[in-house]
């Protein structure tokens, strides 16, 4: 059985990956599953200063998800790359870091210094809903993600993945301007922008008064626009939103993704990644499936 998928150069054990900003650097996970199963880790955000994110409450539970409004708290590209880096370093398993920057030369100046052993892919995040500066502004903009792919290309031998903005009209433009960009792959959705209101003092829950919807609720709309970018692409594209379950995960396969990424279901049960992978090789079995590539893009259509 051949659980082995590659993106945009990047070999992976299998297509079960962690969604940044849900796994923190994967030592806060690390005591609870064997982190060596896993495809690969995808880092919190990381910006070039420490940064403090937004003021509580930052989570707000909703039916079926959540709203967060963490504002990418993190303790700066160079806190991760000396005192987490060497951590995920002892592990086999492949470290994609997810760069948000303010400008297109922030987020070149750090693929840049992330060009060291150890990190494997980055994945550039213009897709943040509760940010004032950077983030979903970049991605609304088809010629913002030419551009800042196109920048980040050039300074890295790493993987580049885009991380895509669900809060657009077609994703499909989005997903290739950041092949055109020249991106190597590209990953989606990121969260929904939605709100909350506190019917006693009629104030939003959230300071930013917007925040991100995720979990399970979204998972509908993911699965329409990964299947949508899937098609308007021929560099690899990674689903996720709202998967909680390999059967979740199959239908993101099945509609186009080379991989997947796990991510409010984390929070819910720390073992989920580790059931998904088990889940997809019982389903191989059952269904004589040799290679999980037979799977992807699978999807049949009238």
């Amino acid at each position: 059985m051949n659980l082995q998928v590659e993106v945009g150069g990047l070999k992976l054990k299998n297509p079960v990956m962690t969604a940044s900003g849900t796994f923190g650097f994967g030592r806060e996970y690390g005591e609870y599953i064997d982190l060596n199963k896993l495809g690969a880790i995808v880092v919190k955000g990381l910006t070039i200063k420490p940064k403090e994110g937004n003021p509580p409450p930052r989570v707000y539970e909703t039916p079926c998800g959540m709203l967060n409004s963490v504002g990418l708290q993190n303790p700066g590209v160079d806190a991760f790359i000396e005192k987490e880096l060497p951590f995920l370093r002892d592990y086999d398993v492949a470290v994609i870091v997810n760069i948000a920057g303010e400008t297109i030369e922030e987020f070149a100046y750090m693929a840049k210094k992330l060009d060291i052993d150890g990190v494997d892919g980055i994945e550039i995040n213009v897709s943040c809903p509760n940010v004032k500066k950077g983030g979903m502004a970049f991605g609304i903009n088809p010629e913002d993600i030419f551009n800042i792919t196109k920048e980040v290309k050039k300074v890295t031998q790493k993987t580049v993945i885009v991380k895509l903005t669900p809060n657009v009209t077609d994703i499909g433009v989005c997903a290739k301007a950041a092949e055109d960009g020249g991106a190597d792959a590209v990953s989606l959705i990121n969260t929904i922008a939605g709100m909350a209101i506190n019917i006693d003092t009629r104030t939003p829950v959230f300071k930013n008064v917007i925040a991100g919807l995720s979990g399970p609720a979204i998972k509908p709309i993911a699965l329409r626009m990964v299947h949508e970018a899937a098609r308007a692409v021929k560099i690899p594209v990674i689903g996720m939103g709202g998967i909680s379950s390999f059967k979740d995960a199959l239908e993101f396969m099945i509609a186009g993704a080379k991989a997947v990424a796990i991510g409010t279901c984390n929070f819910v049960n720390p073992n989920c990644t580790i059931e998904v992978i088990e889940g997809i090789k019982q389903y191989m079995v059952l269904n004589n499936i040799e290679d999980i590539n037979e799977i992807i893009g699978s999807l049949k259509v009238d």
